[in-house]
């Protein structure tokens, strides 16, 4: 019998055992534990229990694991696609695979209940970005943590363009707890920076005037005083000019010019102010004889004060902060304090510029500092409803401090941006106070604490949280008529804030997705608490309105407001020219809700006569009119009495 031969094999051994370890080895299902998985993905199922989640939330996905609920596991996505619903503050450099993704062993129990559910339907998605789920092929009771079109307030411009529209909803200045922002891709909001760029540089040079004559009284000598370097009082004159304009425009008093006036400063004269203001304010170049301005200068400030509410924050070096749309985490954001400069930046990147996404925002110059370093507040908010819209505030919030002590002097990032995911790449300085944190963050409570060693301690609740919450409240207010208002959806949102001198926070924004990455004591504290208190109110409040929230409270709910049912009223005269006719007989007809009257006429000899005038769909002898609504009546009356003086003129006739 012949022998079969032997196939050698053709693949060299190191990539054959490259492959053989390539290959996943699946161990056998052991009967008892296959039997208790179904067992519990049976209940999950009947429950409505299967939940979905992508991207770095290893709390999310463990809290739910407790609650019962099983995992239905979604494709990693290829690559993030460019999207511009918001400004996503989620930070995963630190985190590039979280525990949750880590690949687990086949073997383990949560994996093989996956295994038994990809099949079935997810009832709860939490991800990073709203795209990563087509949320218009959801269900109505699938619960997702994103809501359609919350770019109208999560981005720098739809935040911008929506709180200018506050009137509408609140009898609140946004230009108290916002500072001041324009679209620089919007040629008459480029226009209006430019004008408020060139006032304040007015206001700051009066701030300059007032605070240089109270150094000297005090014997205190201007720092980084240039030499020989004098300009002429002309400047201050100008610049009280400019707000006396500004003040009489507040107060109508250019309503009655019906003639186009010229400017009163021309181009030119204000290249050359602006060129003197940064040699006095940026360079320490000092004004001849500013001493006989100090009183004119204080009056009209006495007065911007008034109608001005960020005159205050403005400072004297006339700060500008610009801020690419669409963007988180500090990217791409700049500071600069000379208009030029600004405008070139801008027409720099055309793309940006035609899609109106550049955004400029007046810098808080003269902020809350602590231990002479700089700060801002964190504050997580959760929205579970828009129509009513129904808002949750959390009751703990973290600072985030600079690495660098506070000064107008730089304009640097690592001195101005307090984001985490900036200041993460500069070391502390040398000379920085002791007190601050070696990891750039506090907690409320520190916080707290701080504030009852300065004696405002029980300012924290009446203005610092009162502020913030008001804030956020006007803010969504003013895109509710934008927001997708699904039942089912709840996002938790953190809003961006600092605080004045005063303590009075000012929002800077609003970010969707909020990092949830412990990278500090602080963080790996806070974020945990709030993803749990989270599912809290979205899952167990659902099914009971007394459930235990965590530290979220309900700081605003709006009243229920019942549409209108539409009744239909339909107000319609219709009717034919009334002829003359010999009163024979008359028929009065009433109907309700439509009213109708008809008015047979006698046949007369001229009938014959005006047959060629006989309308072609109705009998010329009968007039019909119907009328309906709520003026009916109005209308019979004014028909019948028409009808009398037609009488009247008839029997004289006759």
């Amino acid at each position: 019998m012949q022998q079969m031969p032997v196939l050698q094999s053709t693949v060299a051994p190191a990539v054959e055992g490259r492959l053989r370890r390539s290959m996943p080895s699946l161990p056998a299902i052991k009967p008892d534990r296959l039997k208790t998985a179904k067992v519990l993905v049976e209940k999950a199922l009947k429950l409505r229990k299967v939940f979905s989640v992508q991207g770095p939330y290893p709390v999310i996905r463990a809290a739910l694991w407790a609650r019962g609920w099983v995992e239905r596991r979604l494709p990693r996505p290829v690559q993030r696609v460019p999207h511009c619903h918001g400004d996503e503050d989620e930070d995963g450099g630190d985190e590039r695979v979280d525990e949750g993704e880590k690949a687990e062993n086949l073997d383990d129990m949560y994996d093989l209940m996956s295994r038994l559910v990809r099949n079935e339907t997810t009832h709860f998605y939490w991800t990073t970005r709203r795209d990563d789920i087509d949320g218009r092929s959801l269900r109505h009771d699938q619960m997702i943590n994103h809501y359609a079109n919350a770019g109208s307030f999560t981005t720098k411009v739809g935040l911008c363009l929506n709180l200018r529209n506050l009137q509408w909803f609140d009898t609140a200045d946004p230009d108290t707890f916002f500072p001041r922002c324009y679209r620089l891709g919007a040629e008459d909001e480029k226009q209006a920076f430019i004008e408020d760029f060139r006032r304040t540089a007015c206001t700051s040079l009066l701030q300059h005037v007032v605070e240089t004559s109270r150094w000297r009284r005090d014997g205190v000598e201007e720092l980084d005083k240039v030499e020989h370097q004098i300009i002429g009082p002309g400047m201050i004159d100008i610049a009280l000019h400019v707000c006396r304009e500004f003040l009489s425009v507040l107060e109508h008093g250019d309503i009655d010019v019906t003639v186009e006036t010229p400017p009163s400063v021309e181009e030119q004269q204000w290249e050359e102010f602006l060129q003197d203001y940064y040699r006095v304010v940026h360079e320490g170049a000092s004004i001849r004889g500013c001493s006989g301005f100090v009183e004119r200068c204080q009056a009209m400030l006495i007065r911007l004060q008034e109608v001005c509410p960020q005159l205050d924050t403005d400072g004297l070096n006339n700060i500008w902060i610009i801020k690419p749309g669409a963007k988180s985490r500090g990217r791409g954001i700049m500071c600069m304090d000379r208009l030029e400069e600004i405008l070139a930046l801008v027409d720099s990147d055309r793309a940006l510029t035609k899609e109106s996404k550049w955004v400029v925002q007046k810098y808080l110059e003269r902020p809350l500092l602590i231990h002479g370093t700089k700060f801002d507040l964190r504050q997580w908010f959760l929205v579970t409803d828009w129509n009513p819209l129904t808002v949750w505030f959390y009751r703990e919030c973290y600072l985030r401090f600079s690495t660098q002590p506070y000064s107008t002097k730089t304009l640097h990032s690592s001195v101005h941006l307090c984001n985490n995911s900036i200041q993460k790449h500069f070391q502390p300085a040398h000379d920085r106070h002791p007190g601050v944190p070696e990891d750039n963050m506090w907690s409320c409570s520190q916080f707290r604490a701080f504030l009852q060693q300065q004696g405002r301690g029980a300012e924290w609740e009446s203005v610092v949280v009162s502020g913030m919450q008001q804030a956020v409240v006007r803010a969504l207010q003013t895109a509710q008529d934008l927001v997708e208002p699904r039942k089912a959806s709840f996002e938790l949102y953190g809003a961006d804030f600092m605080l004045g001198r005063d303590l009075r926070p000012w929002l800077l924004e609003i970010n969707a997705s909020p990092t949830m990455a412990c990278s500090t004591t602080v963080t790996a504290r806070l974020c945990p608490a709030v993803q749990l208190d989270t599912l809290r109110v979205v899952l167990d409040r659902r099914t009971d309105a007394s459930a235990y929230t965590g530290g979220f409270q309900l700081i605003y709910k709006q009243a229920a407001v019942e549409v209108p049912q539409y009744v239909g009223v339909n107000l319609l005269v219709e009717g034919a020219p009334i002829r003359r006719s010999r009163p024979l007989h008359r028929q009065t007809v009433f109907s309700n809700p439509s009213l109708t009257i008809q008015f047979p006429s006698d046949q007369s000899s001229s009938q014959d006569k005006e047959t060629s005038h006989k309308p072609s769909r109705q009998n010329p002898s009968t007039v019909s009119f119907h009328v309906s609504g709520p003026v009916a009546v109005w209308h019979l009356n004014r028909l019948w009495q028409h009808t009398l003086n037609l009488k009247g003129k008839h029997d004289a006739l006759v």
